[in-house]
């Protein structure tokens, strides 16, 4: 069994903590660090976790094999180099890094160390994702010519415009750095090598940070992709690939609904998403009905139905962007 460290014990980090603890003979978490030791103490004692003083006192620790990271993007870099330094296993949460000079300073570390490095792109190794890639590489769905991407949350409607996920300089990249990256990965592992790119970030709600990213891209192989995500809308997942008899799809959605009702009704103190949430992700060939020697149409569908977390509108700043809309025209 891998023994591993947790660094970083904010929400994310026991996430990942939860996730395993107990239900995983691979891998458990045996010590953390945080620079918040009093707000974690309570939940690594829970987790049977020994909570250390630093991350040198992890690192020089025999007993444990690899270290999982959920801190801030700008510390990335130095602790993948670090940690290969001492000779351990990174998982590291996305973003790898905030730009190509210090992700390839942490690559050369890791290959010098020859330890395995992990980074959290979980979207690749989802089945529906999979069987995808095993039709592009088939060529059962024919040449392909455009993805057209979605990956949006609600989530800078309820942060603080001081905490570290809202600056800038932690999130350069807007909404990108936050969810669109996900669906980067998945387009990557789909598609392959990105040639050229253009994007724009605006600020359309949050205070500090651009909140809406639209980027184009245009892939080595000749596929043209189009990527927008968000922070301040609801929950969607769509990727989208269309081309010579294909018209394909990953996809997951949460209903509006609730920010509907909220303009309504902007004086309440919260909005209860609805109760159940399902998630689509489907798989879809279709043939062209002209096209000679091939049936008029053929389906396949990989369908999941998965819960999605509850949400809860109670946030100030989330109150003020529904009761006033024309603030977000800024």
């Amino acid at each position: 069994m891998i023994r591993a460290a947790i660094v970083g014990l904010g929400r994310w980090g026991r996430t990942l903590v939860s996730s395993i603890q107990g239900q995983s003979t691979a891998i458990r978490f045996v010590a953390g660090y945080t620079r918040t030791r009093a707000s974690a103490e309570a939940f690594c004692a829970e987790k049977g976790i020994a909570l250390k003083d630093d991350l040198d006192e992890i690192l020089s620790d025999p007993a444990i094999d690899a270290v999982v990271f959920a801190t801030p993007h700008s510390q990335h870099a130095a602790q993948v180099i670090q940690t290969a330094g001492a000779g351990k296993h990174v998982l590291m949460e996305k973003p790898f890094t905030l730009d190509a000079k210090s992700a390839e300073a942490a690559l050369d570390a890791v290959a010098r160390a020859g330890v395995v490095l992990g980074v959290a792109y979980p979207r690749r190794f989802h089945p529906a994702m999979i069987e995808l890639r095993a039709r592009i590489q088939n060529g059962r769905l024919g040449i392909l010519t455009h993805c057209a991407s979605a990956q949006t949350a609600p989530a800078g409607l309820f942060m603080s415009p001081d905490y570290w996920r809202s600056n800038p300089q932690e999130a350069p990249a807007g909404a990108m750095t936050a969810t669109g990256v996900h669906n980067l990965d998945a387009m990557i592992y789909l598609f392959g090598r990105i040639d050229e790119v253009y994007c724009t970030n605006l600020r359309r709600v949050m205070a500090r940070l651009g909140d809406t990213t639209s980027v184009m891209l245009t892939f080595s192989n000749g596929i043209s992709a189009t990527l927008f995500c968000s922070l301040v809308t609801a929950v969607t997942t769509d990727l989208r690939s269309t081309g010579q008899r294909v018209a394909s799809s990953s996809r997951t959605k949460m209903s509006n609904s609730a920010s509907r009702r909220r303009r309504k009704r902007p004086r309440r103190a919260a909005i209860q998403r609805p109760r159940r949430k399902s998630s689509s992700i489907r798989v879809s060939t279709r043939w062209p009905p002209n096209s000679k020697g091939l049936r008029q149409r053929s389906m396949a569908i990989v369908r999941i139905r998965s819960r999605l977390t509850k949400y809860c509108m109670a946030s100030p700043l989330s109150r003020r962007s529904y009761a006033r809309p024309s603030c977000a025209s800024r």
